[in-house]
């Protein structure tokens, strides 16, 4: 009995026992609980393939998908003062930002960069809500201030993408100041004559709201994203009413005039490409990799009998 206690059943357990699969190359819907393999989820732009659930997403894997050929220059940032309050609550302020940009891989919660969408060069500024909830520091003020800056220095658009909880507490009265500077950085850009974009993603409140998040030419949302200032709790507690179905998401701020569209993630790209060409007055983009020739570089048509280029004079004396 050795032989069959020692060789075949653990031969038999090593064919027939269930395999071990690493928990990252599956994602759960948080919505419809379906299970999505990670390479087809990020191929759907973490746009759930069951139900339409917009997942979130971070700034980088964004832009790779919304510029041409995913390429794009990041912009500078100036980098401020490193916890000036010294605050510290379960953990130093310093400690919490390692751990979030360990956990995230970037420096902060804002990624400033700039390229091409549809052949259409544009600055782009994209919210991290990974990073420490997405939340308004003096980096994030000093982040759209450089985008705001580099656009009106190269005459393009800035398009916006936020996704944040408010202001970040751990800079105080700091992180609130960032609304007013934020504000002027707006302001900076419609005096210049540019568009300001801004596409609301899942979840936009707080002071962002308060803010830049609420001041573009154009106002667009992905899909049943929360966007809000105060969270419904405290306002009906406030009010002391029952908020309707739906309050603070994006189909009915549409409804009720406070946005002006709803495009689903995969659909942003040729939407933005659209309005954007249509706010600086261009004509609307070439579908394809070139854009069409000019009118004066088009070559002459040639004869078929002759290979001469043709002439209307001979053709009418004739």
């Amino acid at each position: 009995m050795n032989w069959i206690s020692n060789y075949v059943r653990p031969r038999i357990n090593s064919i027939f026992s269930r395999r071990e699969v690493p928990e990252n190359l599956w994602s759960k819907c948080d919505e419809c609980g379906t299970m999505l393999f990670h390479r087809e989820l990020k191929e759907a732009l973490y746009v759930c393939t069951s139900c339409g659930h917009h997942m979130g997403i971070t700034p980088r894997d964004r832009f790779k998908a919304f510029f041409d050929g995913g390429v794009f220059t990041e912009v500078a940032v100036p980098q401020p003062v490193e916890d000036p309050l010294k605050f510290r609550d379960q953990k130093k302020y310093p400690d919490r930002l390692r751990a979030a940009q360990k956990k995230s891989g970037e420096r902060e919660a804002m990624l400033v960069v700039e390229g091409e969408i549809g052949r259409t060069p544009i600055i782009a500024a994209g919210q991290d809500f990974s990073f420490m909830g997405g939340s308004m520091s003096m980096y994030v003020g000093n982040a759209i201030l450089a985008a705001a800056e580099r656009a009106i220095e190269t005459g393009r658009p800035l398009i916006l993408f936020s996704a944040a909880g408010g202001a970040r507490m751990q800079e105080g009265i700091l992180g609130l100041m960032q609304m007013p500077r934020t504000t002027i950085a707006v302001q900076m850009l419609k005096e210049a004559g540019l568009p300001y974009i801004v596409v609301l993603t899942h979840p936009t409140t707080g002071g962002v709201t308060a803010s830049y998040a609420m001041l573009g030419d154009v106002q667009i949302a992905e899909p049943n994203a929360l966007i809000g200032f105060a969270g419904a709790r405290v306002i009906e507690q406030t009010i002391r009413e029952k908020l309707p179905e739906g309050f603070q998401r994006a189909e009915y701020l549409l409804d009720h005039g406070m946005l002006d569209r709803v495009t689903p993630r995969a659909q942003l790209r040729e939407e933005l490409i659209t309005i954007t060409r249509m706010l600086l007055g261009e004509s609307p983009a070439v579908a394809g990799d070139l854009p069409a020739p000019a009118e004066e570089t088009l070559p002459d048509v040639v004869a078929e009998d002759t290979g001469q280029a043709a002439d209307p004079e001979q053709d009418a004396k004739a």
